[in-house]
């Protein structure tokens, strides 16, 4: 009993250094977007997360080409994560601020039940149900000041919620892709064709401005971070975790995103933790947890 337990810990290691990482890009974004435009942000992050990969494929000896019969399944996958999921995380974060944005995102796993049901047939319980309105009873408390005014331009939660349905999407990709690749493999490639995506928008919208920033080391260093621990490694990590120990059990880390962006975004951005956002949180980590609890159960 005690070696089984030994055994869990990497894997617990894996699934709380990924959600760390993911609840810090949201942090890192926002300083970066002080700085630099989405877009900008976007196609930097996933080119040096593409070249970061594909090195570690090279070098480790585990390089992977893609068939020809799963190129378009490929392309698909890579038009809704990294395209339109990033599009919309990012200009969420520009409009409302990283713990809005990650307890949105968080939400991910509420709906997953409903894609499911539409895509697989699979069954969606009472539960999951409930789950989706205690999680949306969340966003709404955070997202409505006392005032009764949003806390974020509605703009920025629409694309937040656009991120979210773009996430759902892609899940049905990758649930297919996934029988035939490694993780690793995936994402360098759905990143690398992300970056040749957004090429001609930064080119056209935001390729300008990028001569007039000061390049110092807090922006080199932030999108090291941002490219290689939430564009790279926490991907891995997490493929690791589900391989481990299921997808329902794996699901049920994400709770711990938005408690992680809200903790750093309180000391190193110096965003305002309230009791209002602190109820929010915790009936969008109540929902989700209904919903993978029901899962779990099955």
């Amino acid at each position: 009993m005690q070696q089984v337990k030994m055994n869990k810990v990497p894997v617990h290691f894996y699934a709380l250094a990924a959600m760390l990482f993911w609840g810090m890009s949201f942090v890192w974004t926002t300083r970066l977007l002080v700085h630099f435009q989405p877009v900008s942000i976007i196609f930097i992050r996933l080119l040096i997360s593409s070249v970061f990969l594909f090195l570690l494929m090279i070098f480790s000896g585990r390089f992977e080409r893609i068939r020809r019969e799963d190129i378009w399944l490929l392309l698909g996958s890579a038009v809704f994560n990294p395209f339109l999921y990033f599009l919309g995380e990012n200009f969420g974060v520009k409009f409302t601020s990283a713990t809005i944005s990650s307890v949105i995102i968080a939400t991910i796993p509420v709906f997953s039940p409903v894609i499911a049901w539409l895509t697989f047939k699979e069954k969606i319980s009472r539960l999951n149900i409930f789950g989706i309105f205690v999680s949306f009873g969340g966003v709404s408390i955070m997202l409505v000041s006392r005032d009764l005014s949003l806390s974020g331009e509605g703009k920025g939660v629409l694309a937040l919620f656009g991120a979210v349905m773009s996430a759902l999407v892609f899940s049905v990709f990758l649930k297919k892709l996934t029988q035939k690749y490694s993780p690793v493999t995936l994402v360098a490639w759905q990143n690398i064709l992300g970056a040749l995506m957004f090429l001609p928008v930064f080119l056209i919208f935001e390729s300008h401005g990028i001569k007039a920033i000061h390049i110092n080391y807090e922006v080199v260093s932030t999108f090291l971070f941002l490219s290689v621990f939430a564009s790279s490694l926490a991907f891995v990590f997490f493929a690791k975790t589900v391989k481990e120990i299921g997808i329902s059990k794996a699901n049920i880390y994400s709770n711990l995103i938005p408690v992680f962006t809200a903790f750093f975004s309180y000391f190193l951005i110096s965003e305002p933790f309230t009791v209002q956002k602190l109820t929010g949180i915790i009936l969008v980590i109540g929902g989700v947890y209904l919903s993978e609890r029901n899962k779990s159960r099955k």
